[in-house]
């Protein structure tokens, strides 16, 4: 089929920041013109004097093969005869001022393993795709009555292939899935494999927003990940990072010898904290160039959602700025206006074209409405990481039990809060980097007292409203602090201990995915009822969960003391029972809790007509419920 022209209709829905498809348009595409195979290469570059294609096609010689201007549109074309997939290329831009740039393209679909930087054209369209059936209940998917339990993954370092390299994304479908499988997580959440030069940024400092990295192998090899995902009914979700880009020369810095995708001004255009550089949302084809990305991963990879990285930085014009070194806003405020009109846009264009997929925010601030409709202010996010309860969590957890009863409103506050929106969480990748140690090492007292603590964390986690998602390592109590550059310590799991904690973490999915009262309602208040939060003396706290008529009963002794003959109020009387302990032997717990049948007293308490005696386990949480 011969297409060798951008059409005037293309170019407009770019001015505009409107075409959804502009992977299609700009870049590199294998057509053919009046019958001859060939490239078509597209880029937009506005401020430049000249753009030509180089590439081992030509020697890399900028005379041979110049593309013509679009006047108006700032997009230059042309096409290339008798090359095709395979070939490397590169953009070499003269500048108004008469300097040569040689640039990757932001578009390219893929890329050469770093440190090259030259693009590689690629073709789609050949992947034999066979996840028809999920994407098909995809589609219609009540998320937020379903379980969603995440296993957050950087494809670098979860396991290394025998020789000591990586393993490539077709390895990681074969020895990834059957793992993830088995530890009943739901979906996999990828460190973002986009395209990046520094092994050491983990993928944050993206070039490449269109291309999967070439480490773990080719487009179609990751295509084949996330189809084997899909036919094993595991979700996949990609870490995107639309808030900043690197400085590098060969990317889009300065990339028409202009402040072309960023801000001129650095007190509005670099970002002080990571020594990069921040998009001008404002821009028509800059916001065009983003939204395509996150659609183009959803629908070339079939990606089942995006975790948008590092929101708050976004939002905020002051994010991490002393006064005068940044430029309040036209109210004279210091939001971002132009990056919420991009969110919202990007949120509403996302989940109108791919219904059922999640669109998650890292915003770690206040900010209100971040998982409402546009349309009454919000920003129309799908889940927003729960920071305040992961910290609060955490802070509570390095205490020592006998002062946890001083800081027992770190237990509480969360729920002050917790509807307001749709929260996930996470004990994620930031928690366990940068000297501050593995999530088992922040837990108070000797071994015994950590491992004990870290089921309990694990139990209360996924007994809390919300969605869950827990970095790798993290379920076998990995013990050394995560680095990029290492796999995992699977050898620990040779120690029952810590298969303990990794068969607690299985059991905990497998009963959150069963359980209706704890991944229903989730996100609604009603699926949620404190029995009792007062009880600081003994750092133990008692709620329910709800939803569809069924009930659960969660109790959690924070300290090392046993608590026998605790009462507690329930809902209703009858035969209750204990469904699961988190110091249970199998788990490598003291095995101290309540067998069955448990039969309610009809003795009022905690302003129920009903009442049980307990006994709550060392530095553990149980969960009942009503006997069928």
């Amino acid at each position: 089929m011969d297409s060798p022209a951008l059409s005037e209709f293309d170019l407009h829905l770019f001015a505009e920041g409107r075409h959804w498809h502009i992977y299609n348009v700009l870049g590199a595409h294998v057509c053919r013109n009046a019958g001859v195979e060939g490239v078509r290469f597209a880029v937009w570059a506005p401020h430049a004097k000249a753009v030509s294609v180089i590439g081992e096609f030509n020697d890399w010689d900028s005379g041979t093969h110049p593309m013509s201007l679009h006047h108006g549109f700032g997009v230059w074309s042309c096409f290339i005869p008798e090359i095709g997939t395979g070939t490397l290329y590169k953009f070499a831009i003269t500048t108004e001022a008469g300097r040569q740039l040689l640039k990757t393209d932001p578009y390219g679909q893929a890329f050469e393993l770093r440190p090259a930087t030259a693009a590689v054209v690629t073709e789609r369209g050949h992947f034999c795709w066979n996840d028809g059936d999920w994407l098909s209940r995809r589609g219609h998917w009540n998320w937020q009555d379903s379980p969603i339990s995440i296993y957050e993954v950087h494809a670098a370092s979860w396991r290394h292939h025998g020789s000591g390299r990586w393993l490539t994304y077709r390895e990681l479908a074969d020895q990834l899935i059957p793992y993830v499988l088995e530890l009943g997580f739901t979906h996999i959440e990828l460190l973002p494999v986009t395209e990046h030069p520094l092994d050491e940024s983990w993928g944050y400092q993206t070039t490449g927003y269109y291309a999967p990295t070439s480490r773990f192998g080719t487009p179609d090899d990751l295509r084949y990940l996330v189809d084997q995902c899909h036919q094993h009914n595991i979700g996949v979700i990609l870490d995107w990072v639309p808030g900043h880009f690197p400085t590098d020369e060969h990317a889009l810095a300065l990339f028409d010898g202009s402040a072309l995708y960023e801000h001129e001004d650095p007190r509005q255009g670099r970002h002080q904290d990571w020594g990069t550089l921040i998009y001008n949302y404002g821009r028509h084809e800059v916001r065009n160039f983003l939204i395509g990305s996150a659609l183009f991963w959803l629908d070339a990879f079939h990606i089942d959602g995006l975790r948008v990285d590092a929101v708050a930085s976004m939002l905020y014009l002051n994010y991490s700025r002393k006064e005068g070194e940044w430029l309040p806003n036209i109210h004279g405020g210091n939001e971002n206006l132009e990056a919420i009109d991009f969110l919202r846009e990007l949120n509403q264009v996302c989940q109108s074209r791919f219904p059922g997929t999640l669109v998650c925010a890292e915003e770690s601030t206040s900010w209100p409405r971040v998982t409402r409709p546009p349309e009454i202010g919000g920003l129309g996010f799908n889940l927003k990481w729960n920071m305040g309860w992961m910290h609060d969590t955490l802070d509570y957890l390095k205490q020592d039990p006998v002062y946890r009863q001083y800081h027992h409103d770190k237990l509480t506050f969360g729920l002050v809060y917790a509807f307001t929106e749709n929260f996930l969480l996470p004990l994620s990748h930031d928690e366990v980097v940068h000297g501050k140690g593995s999530l088992i090492n922040k837990m108070n007292g000797d071994e015994w007292q950590q491992r004990a603590s870290l089921r309990t964390l694990f139990t209360y986690m996924y007994a809390y409203p919300g969605a869950k998602l827990l970095f790798m390592g993290g379920e076998f109590g990995q013990r050394r602090e995560w680095s990029e550059s290492r796999e995992l310590d699977w050898s620990l799991l040779s120690y029952p201990e810590h298969q303990g904690l990794r068969t607690l973490v299985q059991d905990l999915n497998g009963l959150y995915r069963r359980e209706v009262s704890l991944h229903g309602d989730c996100f609604r208040p009603q699926g949620f009822e404190w029995i009792d939060c007062h009880d600081s003396p003994q750092s133990v706290i008692s709620f329910l969960r709800t939803a569809k008529g069924e009930t659960s009963v969660i109790v959690v002794n924070f300290t090392p003391i046993p608590r026998h003959r605790y009462r507690i109020g329930l809902p209703q009387g009858g035969i209750w029972r204990e469904i699961f302990n988190s110091d249970s032997r199998y788990y490598g717990g003291s095995n101290l809790g309540n067998p069955f049948p448990m039969p309610t007293d009809e003795q009022p308490w905690m302003n129920r007509n009903w009442s049980l005696e307990l006994t709550l386990p060392p530095l553990g949480a149980i969960i009942l419920r009503p006997a069928p």
